[in-house]
């Protein structure tokens, strides 16, 4: 787990990657901002930091940074209760976002995963965002994506979110 120090040191630096990218945060977004380590206490490698706009029962927009190669782990949203899972576009904002998934690898993918977790990163179709390029990811299929050097801020929207039913590869992520 995230000791608080560094939690709030993350949600600081989070607030100056939104401003860079020209996204205005409310007071209460900035009281509500969340910093999610997926339990692995490695911050600088693995986790997000995020602001939820808006989660109802149909639909779900967030706003998501990534610091520079911080990585959000090879996971895929499946269908509950025979209601299908989680539908998810991201929109790259500022900076530049490696996505992974299914398909043929690409011959020289950008991202780069710590050698004690390569066995937990099996996608390497690569599809690199840029400021402006979206991508949609449909239920049931497996991601994981990775900020690119200077980082990267994304808008995610999404049909509803409940992040407890993620289904991880790695088995030491904690949710």
């Amino acid at each position: 787990m995230i000791e608080k120090e560094k939690y709030e040191e993350c949600k600081a630096r989070a607030l100056e990657y939104f401003e860079k990218a020209a996204i205005a945060v409310s007071a209460r977004e900035r009281s509500e901002l969340e910093v999610a380590d997926f339990g692995l206490g490695r911050i600088d490698e693995f986790g997000v930091e995020l602001i939820i706009m808006v989660n109802t029962e149909r639909v779900s927009a967030k706003e998501v940074v990534l610091f520079p190669g911080q990585i959000c782990p090879q996971h895929y949203h499946p269908d509950m209760k025979g209601i299908k899972g989680k539908e998810e576009t991201f929109r790259c904002r500022w900076g530049q976002m490696y996505l992974y998934t299914e398909g043929e690898p690409s011959p020289s993918p950008r991202a780069r995963v710590p050698q004690d977790k390569e066995d937990v990163f099996t996608l390497w179709r690569e599809h690199v965002l840029n400021p402006g390029d979206c991508i949609t990811i449909y239920p049931g299929t497996p991601h994981w994506f990775q900020a690119g050097p200077e980082g990267a801020v994304f808008s995610e929207f999404g049909t509803h979110n409940d992040d407890r039913f993620d289904v991880f590869l790695d088995p030491e992520i904690v949710r």
